[in-house]
C-alpha cells in the first residue's frame, strides 16, 4: 500500500473506533449475569479494587476481598454490605506466595469455590530505573504478575473441573506501550498482557470453553499511585491498524532442528 492509502486507513479506522465508543455510551452491550458468583478481588482496599468490588456488590455477588491494608479492606466489605452483598474480607500480603497459598485454601475451605477471580492488587514506583532500588523492583514484579500466578494456580483447579469460570487480569496500558520513569512498572504489566494472553490460549487447547478470561488495560487513573496523571486517548483497533502497516518482515530459520 501507499503511504496515503496507509493514512487513509487510519484515518478511516480512528474515526469509526471513536464513533463507536461514543455509541457504546447510549447503547451499552449486554452483560453477564453475575448474581450468585463467588468472586474473589484483590486489591479491594482502594482504588479500582474497591470500584470493581461495589460493581459486583450491585449485581448481587458474593464477594471476598483481599487487601494488605486492613483498614482499607474493611471500608471496602463494610460499603459493600450496605449494597446487599454477602462479603468476607481478608488481610492479604501479595507479595507473599505462601500467604497467598494460605489464604486461598482458607476461603475454599470456609466460604466455597472462587468462581470470578479478579487479579487487582498493583504496586508502581515512578522512578528513573537507577533511582529505583532493588526491593521496589521486586514488589512490583511480586505482586504486579507473580501473585496473578499464585492464586490462578489456586483457584484454576476447579474452574476446569466445572468447566466454568472467568479469570480477570487487572494490567495497565503500560503493559502495552513503554514510558520514561517507569521501567519496572512497565516491564511487569507487559508480563501480566503476556500472561493473559498465554493462558487464554492454554485454556482454549485445553478445551475449557467455559472458562473466560479478561484483560483490562487502563490509562493512568487518579488513585493516589502515580502524581498529576495525564495522558490522550487512542483507539486500540488503531493501533492494531498501525501494527499492521509497520509489521516486520525478516528471514528465519523454520523446521529446522538443532543438532547442538
Amino acid at each position: 500500500m501507499n503511504p496515503l492509502l496507509d493514512f487513509l486507513l487510519v484515518l478511516a479506522t480512528l474515526i469509526y473506533s471513536y464513533l463507536e465508543a461514543f455509541v457504546k455510551l447510549f447503547v451499552p452491550a449486554k452483560r453477564k449475569s453475575v448474581a450468585g458468583e463467588l468472586v474473589l478481588i484483590t486489591g479491594a482496599g482502594h482504588g479500582v479494587g474497591r470500584a470493581t468490588a461495589f460493581e459486583f456488590a450491585k449485581r448481587q455477588s458474593r464477594l471476598v476481598l483481599w487487601d494488605i491494608n486492613k483498614h482499607g479492606v474493611e471500608d471496602t466489605a463494610a460499603e459493600c454490605e450496605r449494597l446487599g452483598a454477602t462479603v468476607q474480607a481478608f488481610v492479604v500480603d501479595c507479595s507473599k506466595r505462601e500467604e497467598i497459598y494460605n489464604a486461598a485454601e482458607k476461603v475454599k475451605k470456609e466460604i466455597g469455590d472462587v468462581s470470578i477471580l479478579v487479579n487487582n492488587a498493583g504496586v508502581i514506583t515512578t522512578a528513573d530505573l537507577l533511582s529505583t532500588q532493588d526491593h521496589q523492583i521486586e514488589r512490583m514484579f511480586e505482586v504486579n504478575i507473580l501473585a496473578h500466578m499464585w492464586t490462578t494456580r489456586a483457584f484454576l483447579p476447579t474452574m476446569m473441573n466445572n468447566n466454568h469460570g472467568h479469570i480477570v487480569t487487572v494490567a495497565s496500558a503500560a503493559g502495552h506501550f513503554v514510558t520514561s520513569f517507569m521501567v519496572a512498572y512497565c516491564s511487569s504489566k507487559f508480563a501480566a498482557v503476556g500472561f493473559h494472553k498465554a493462558l487464554t490460549e492454554e485454556l482454549s487447547t485445553l478445551g475449557k470453553d467455559g472458562i473466560k478470561t479478561s484483560c483490562l488495560c487502563p490509562v493512568f487513573i487518579n488513585t493516589g499511585f502515580v502524581k498529576n496523571p495525564s495522558t490522550r486517548l487512542f483507539p486500540e483497533r488503531a493501533l492494531a491498524v498501525l501494527k499492521k502497516l509497520t509489521d516486520a518482515k525478516f528471514d528465519a530459520v523454520i523446521g529446522q532442528r538443532s543438532t547442538q
